[in-house]
């Protein structure tokens, strides 16, 4: 489902070049859950972004379903986030000024997808996450672990293929995290998409069936294991 192949990104400033992923290689198997863990600083959510079309990197290939999207261009690489990609962003970048459902509906409305079928779909993934009695508030009404729901459930709007979620419980309380947690791993599996989630907690780790670690840059395979799905 992901794969990538000596994959290298720099950033520079005003007095020196600094390498964040360094000779990346990494795949990542359909419908598996993956958890990135490693200091902040070591090149993990620039591994996301990468991944996910939103960050170019400077040498190596990155394939996506098949295709190598570093061959891609913007506007390529757009059609294929709207089509194959949920992510969820550890502060949620809800749109303020639109209600819950209203958000939620925000990707199948960019994808121009049929009103009827918009509303219906909204509708669906409010109800999963339970929040359908919150659908008319908007993101300053709702607490941080309501507004991850609403992350959550927009993510899976346009039934991706692929999912990748940048320290979805770094906001939450211990039970907000849990709740969250098991929402992912209840629509991944009902979506049979496939999982990728960066974060320092460790107990999102026992959600998952691979395991790795980044540090300064390079990631390393940590462990495998059967996740513990309910």
């Amino acid at each position: 489902m992901l794969k990538l192949e000596n994959v290298y990104k720099t950033y520079k400033n005003q007095s020196e070049e600094i390498i964040v992923l360094k000779n990346i290689n990494l795949s990542i198997p359909k419908s598996s859950i993956a958890v990135i863990m490693g200091p902040s600083g070591s090149g993990k959510s620039t591994l996301l972004g990468v991944s996910a079309g939103l960050d170019q990197i400077d040498s190596g290939k990155i394939f996506l379903d098949g295709e190598d999207i570093t061959q891609k261009d913007e506007d390529e690489l757009a059609e294929i986030r709207a089509k194959k990609i949920g992510f969820i962003f550890q502060n949620f970048q809800l749109i303020r000024n639109l209600t819950a459902l209203e958000n939620i509906s925000l990707p199948l409305v960019i994808g121009k997808y049929p009103e009827k079928l918009i509303q219906k779909k909204a509708e669906e993934l409010i109800s999963k996450v339970g929040m359908s009695h919150r659908k008319n508030h908007f993101p300053g009404q709702l607490s941080g672990g309501e507004e991850q729901r609403i992350a959550i459930a927009r993510a899976f709007a346009n039934d991706p293929i692929i999912l990748f979620a940048d320290e979805p419980t770094g906001n939450l309380d211990s039970k907000n995290s849990e709740i969250v947690m098991q929402m992912l791993v209840d629509l991944n599996k009902k979506n049979n998409s496939t999982l990728i989630i960066v974060t320092h907690d460790p107990k999102v780790a026992q959600i998952a069936n691979v395991i790795y670690t980044m540090q300064d840059g390079e990631i390393f395979p940590q462990k495998q294991k059967k996740s513990k799905q309910k």
